[in-house]
């Protein structure tokens, strides 16, 4: 009986040790997979911080950019606006290149009584509101120029 015991004992001994080494295994691959899902979680991470901080610069610029042509745009107006006023109240004058004739007759090439060349007050305000709208759209399109140069050509 020793002897059956004996081999009862080693056999036993060696289903454990192949049970230990199944199980060790086992747990080594569950080890590796899970280190590989890691390192690919780090890496998702690593490029998500990477977009948020792009996209955090490229809405900074954009912001920059737009605050710098809001304040060109309304520099535009104000002057466009003074300019306005100045002509309104007689401290500036509008320069034409007109020929004018005396009540409405023509005359010879002396000055005569004739009035100064004058816009009227209808076409005097479309200059002023062409003008503005003028300087709106390059404030505009350089805007867009700059906003593709720098947020969507790099």
């Amino acid at each position: 009986m020793t002897f059956n015991l004996k081999t009862m004992g080693i056999g036993l001994l060696l289903v454990t040790l192949l049970v230990m080494s199944r199980l060790v295994s086992y747990y080594h691959a569950e080890f590796q997979k899970e280190e590989r899902r890691a390192d690919a979680a780090e890496q998702n991470l690593r490029l998500a911080n990477a977009t948020i901080t792009d996209m955090e610069t490229r809405q900074r610029n954009a912001a920059a950019l737009d605050a710098k042509y809001t304040g060109e745009l309304a520099d535009a107006k104000e002057t466009i606006e003074r300019l306005h006023s100045d002509v309104i109240a007689g401290r500036k004058r509008l320069q034409l290149n007109a020929n004018c004739s005396a009540n409405g007759t023509t005359s010879s090439s002396g000055m005569g009584d004739a009035s100064s060349p004058r816009l009227t007050d209808s076409a005097e305000r479309d200059y002023f509101t062409l003008r503005e709208r003028i300087v709106t759209i390059n404030g505009q399109v350089n805007y867009l120029q700059d906003y593709i140069r720098m947020q969507c050509q790099q």
